[in-house]
C-alpha cells in the first residue's frame, strides 16, 4: 500500500511548508517536453457502434461543435475593474466574512483588493488554459492507445474541442484580460504523471475523470456569478463540451475495470488519490501572492480558513467522487479512497449524481448554441 510520502511527497496532506515548496523554476520556458511511455494500438475491428453509448456521444460530438473565432462576441467591451467589482459586490464584497486583523491585509486599500481580483481572475484563466493544453494532447494520446474503435472515434472529436478551449481561453487572456500566468507547479506536475503512465486507462481517469471532472465542476461555479456576458458565454460552450468528455471517461472506464484485479483497481485509487491532492493544492494560487510581493506563507495559512475558501475547494469534486464511485473505485478495497476523499472533505459529493448519468438532461448540452 503506497503512503502519503510516496504519493503526493508528503506524509501530511495539508502540510503548508511541503505544498508551497513545490514551484516552478523555468518559468520563462516556452516548451515542456514529457516522455510519452504509451504504445500506439490499431485495431483491425472496425464495427462501429459496438459499444453504443460511445457512439452516442460520438454522433451528439460531430453535431455540437462550435466556431470560437464566429459564435462568441468578441467585439464585447471588457472592463476588468469593473467586473472584478461587480463580481466582489455580488459576494459581499473584499474580504467578506475574514477576520484581517493583525494581518498584511490589515492595511490594504480598495487598490489593492481590486489587483488582487484582477491577478486572481488572470492566474484562474490561465490555468484553466494550460489545463486545457494538457487535455489537448491527453485525448491526441487516447486516440492512439485506446483500443476500441468507437473510443477513437470519440476521443478525436474531444481533439477538436480541447483545441478550442485553447484557442478562447487564449485569445480572452489576450485580448479582454491583462496577462497570462505560467502553469501552476502542482498542475504541472499531474499532467506529467498523467502523460507519463503507460496504460491507456490511467490517462482516461487522470484526465477525463480528474482534471476535466474538476474543470466542469469549476467552470459552472463561475458561470453562476461571473457579471461578465463574453465569459459566461465562452464557459456555456467549454461546458456543455466538457459534460461530454467526462461523460467518455465514466462510460468507458465502467467497462474496464470490472475487468481488473484488487491489486490493479488499488492503483487506480492511488492514482485518483494523487490526483485530486494535487489539484487541490493548485488554488492556493501561490504564484499570486508572489507577484503582489504578500509573504507566502504567511498568507495561505489565513486565505484557507476564509469562511467561503472550503465550500469552494470541495465544491470542485462534486463531479469527481460520484463519477470515481460509479466505477467502483470508492469502495474497493475496504474503502481505501473513501477514507482519502473523507481526509479532504469531499465525501459528501458521493451521493450526487455521476456524469454518466448526468449528461443526457445536461441543460447545456442540449443546445450548445442557446443563449447564456
Amino acid at each position: 500500500m503506497a503512503t502519503n510520502e510516496q504519493l503526493i511527497g508528503r506524509s501530511d496532506v495539508n502540510d503548508i511548508e511541503a505544498i508551497l515548496s513545490v514551484t516552478n523554476t523555468d518559468v520563462d520556458a516556452t516548451v515542456h517536453a514529457v516522455r510519452d511511455n504509451a504504445e500506439a494500438i490499431f485495431t483491425w475491428d472496425y464495427e462501429k457502434g459496438a459499444r453504443p453509448k460511445l457512439s452516442r456521444l460520438y454522433e451528439k460530438a460531430k453535431t455540437s461543435m462550435w466556431n470560437g473565432e464566429t459564435d462568441l462576441p468578441w467585439d464585447t467591451e471588457v472592463d476588468q475593474e469593473s467586473v472584478v467589482m461587480a463580481n466582489a459586490a455580488a459576494t459581499g464584497g473584499f474580504a467578506q466574512g475574514m477576520d484581517v486583523t493583525g494581518t498584511p491585509f490589515a492595511s490594504w486599500t480598495d487598490a489593492e483588493w481590486l489587483r488582487l481580483g484582477i491577478e486572481s481572475q488572470n492566474w484562474t484563466l490561465s490555468q484553466f488554459m494550460h489545463g486545457e493544453q494538457g487535455a489537448l494532447v491527453c485525448t491526441a494520446k487516447i486516440v492512439e492507445s485506446v483500443p476500441w474503435i468507437d473510443a477513437k472515434y470519440y476521443a478525436s472529436t474531444q481533439v477538436m474541442d480541447e483545441a478550442r478551449h485553447v484557442e478562447v481561453f487564449s485569445k480572452y487572456l489576450d485580448t479582454k484580460l491583462s496577462g497570462h500566468y505560467p502553469i501552476n507547479a502542482h498542475l504541472r506536475m499531474l499532467l506529467d504523471d498523467i502523460i507519463a503512465d503507460s496504460r491507456w486507462d490511467m490517462t482516461y481517469l487522470g484526465m477525463q475523470i480528474m482534471v476535466e471532472g474538476l474543470a466542469l465542476a469549476a467552470f459552472g461555479f463561475i458561470h453562476s456569478f461571473t457579471t461578465e456576458p463574453l465569459l459566461k458565454q465562452l464557459l456555456k460552450y467549454v461546458m456543455a463540451d466538457e459534460a461530454r468528455h467526462v461523460a467518455f471517461g465514466v462510460l468507458s472506464l465502467q467497462e474496464f475495470y470490472e475487468q481488473l484485479s484488487t491489486a490493479e483497481i488499488r492503483e487506480r485509487q492511488e492514482f485518483a488519490s494523487e490526483a485530486a491532492v494535487r489539484m487541490r493544492d493548485r488554488f492556493l494560487q501561490q504564484e499570486v501572492w508572489e507577484r503582489m510581493g504578500v509573504p507566502v506563507k504567511e498568507i495561505v495559512p489565513l486565505v484557507m480558513q476564509a469562511p467561503d475558501r472550503a465550500a469552494f475547494q470541495s465544491m470542485l469534486f462534486a463531479k469527481i467522487v460520484p463519477n470515481c464511485k460509479k466505477l467502483g473505485l470508492l469502495d474497493a478495497a475496504d474503502g481505501w479512497l473513501r477514507e482519502r476523499f473523507t481526509e479532504l472533505g469531499v465525501i459528501a459529493f458521493e451521493s450526487w449524481a455521476d456524469t454518466g448519468e448526468e449528461y443526457e438532461a445536461f441543460a447545456l448540452a442540449q443546445g450548445d448554441k442557446r443563449s447564456a
